[in-house]
């Protein structure tokens, strides 16, 4: 491969809580604990998990910090099947409209009215990297994947913003389908 080169990262099943969702499943004032340092700026993987409970059963997710605006619960369609939801494609954030779900803590339980999503496939750039790249925010873009399974990821939202460094990311059906796995997986962006 040759061009602009960017390295893909996987995301599994998770959920984004407000700090109101926290306290009512973990208890008033609990402090999420950072367990590892995730590569955009400020974001952190904690051990803490909750249960999403679903119409055809329950799993156990991570909870990944700091707290935010909104409820946010980002699945696989494999996961999303087993558990018996039909979120929509979206990007981060963007909760509006979709199915909600109960999460159950060590402290309480809380059901949401929405925020359960599939993430859309994006890429996290610096404004730096986006100006290089000839990238704008929100621009749609391919990324192609070489190897045993290659293929080009379409629909793929370029996200520019200063407090982000530059990754892709896609969820692990994803990763799973291009069979990239290893230290630095790395996809050619194509406009």
């Amino acid at each position: 491969m040759s061009g602009i080169m960017v390295e893909i990262e996987g995301s599994g099943k998770h959920c984004h809580v407000t700090r109101e969702t926290l306290d009512k499943l973990y208890g008033d004032g609990f402090d999420l604990e950072v367990k590892k340092w995730l590569t955009q700026p400020g974001q952190f993987a904690t051990p803490h998990k909750v249960t999403i409970v679903g119409s055809r059963g329950s799993a156990d997710i991570s909870i990944i910090g700091p707290c935010r605006k909104a409820d946010q619960i980002e699945l696989s369609f494999t996961d999303a099947r087993a558990l018996g939801f039909n979120p929509p494609i979206r990007e981060s954030g963007d909760v509006a409209g979709s199915p909600g779900c109960k999460l159950v803590g060590p402290r309480g339980e809380v059901e949401i009215s929405e925020g359960v999503i599939i993430a859309k496939r994006h890429v996290h750039l610096t404004p730096e990297d986006a100006e290089k790249f000839g990238l704008v925010d929100k621009q749609i873009i391919k990324v192609k994947v070489e190897g045993e399974r290659a293929l080009v990821f379409d629909e793929v939202v370029a996200r520019v913003h200063r407090e982000y460094a530059t990754y892709m990311h896609v969820d692990y059906d994803e990763i799973n389908a291009a069979a990239i796995f290893g230290e630095k997986p790395m996809g050619e962006i194509l406009k």
